[in-house]
């Protein structure tokens, strides 16, 4: 299954850390990151774990929830959360989903529909491709996909950044810019045309007829 930005996120009941989880359910009315790996104690995943349980206050205040996956049973999850907490200072404060049936993994895309057997017989490079990001609306749309190599450690600042930019354009009609940060000028979009930006802004500088430059609305 290819999934693309637009795309309704699938929905699915999974087993998780924090008991069974419908997913649409849970994401309710918020926005939620489904980040995911290829199998529990890998290295990289251990470290990503714990960076995302540091800054998961961060994504509380954007009303964002957080959800992990790997493919593996929800009772090794337990386990390596205590080698994350150990290694990393902070144990994942988010549910975490066993995937051992690979359920998910290929409702995303992220493993192929002949993929079968024992979760536990597969290594970490079987599953390669179980390394995305798929950050998603409150309306269950796909607003960002990223996927990841084992050995690049994601940034989850970045995501932080693509989500500040994701609310602020689903609520005003601007664009942001190259490494764009809050607070920082925005790009009237596209969409909107000359009279209908006065309306809205204003005015605004404009270097070209197609880069029309404003304050970030409030």
């Amino acid at each position: 299954m290819s999934l693309t930005i637009g795309d309704i996120a699938p929905d699915f009941v999974a087993a998780t850390t924090d008991g069974p989880i419908s997913f649409h359910e849970w994401i309710g009315d918020s926005w939620a990151v489904l980040f995911s790996h290829p199998k529990d104690f890998t290295p990289i995943c251990t470290t990503e774990l714990g960076y995302m349980a540091k800054i998961k206050p961060e994504f509380d205040k954007r009303g964002v929830k957080l959800m992990a996956l790997s493919v593996d049973p929800v009772d090794r999850h337990a386990q390596w959360a205590a080698d994350i907490e150990e290694t990393q200072g902070t144990a994942p404060n988010y549910p975490m989903i066993g995937d051992a049936d690979f359920v998910v993994s290929k409702a995303y895309g992220m493993l192929g529909a002949d993929v079968s057997g024992d979760a536990a017989d597969r290594t970490a490079a079987q599953n390669q491709t179980v390394r995305g990001v798929f950050v998603i609306g409150p309306d269950k749309k796909i607003k960002l996909i990223l996927l990841y190599p084992m050995t690049t450690g994601r940034n989850f600042d970045e995501i932080l950044r693509v989500v500040d930019s994701l609310q602020l354009t689903a609520r005003h009609a601007v664009a942001t810019p190259v490494n764009w940060r809050q607070g920082e000028d925005v790009v009237i979009a596209g969409s909107v045309s000359n009279e209908r930006a006065r309306e809205i802004f204003g005015v605004w500088k404009e270097p070209k007829p197609y880069i029309r430059i404003v304050a970030q609305p409030a």
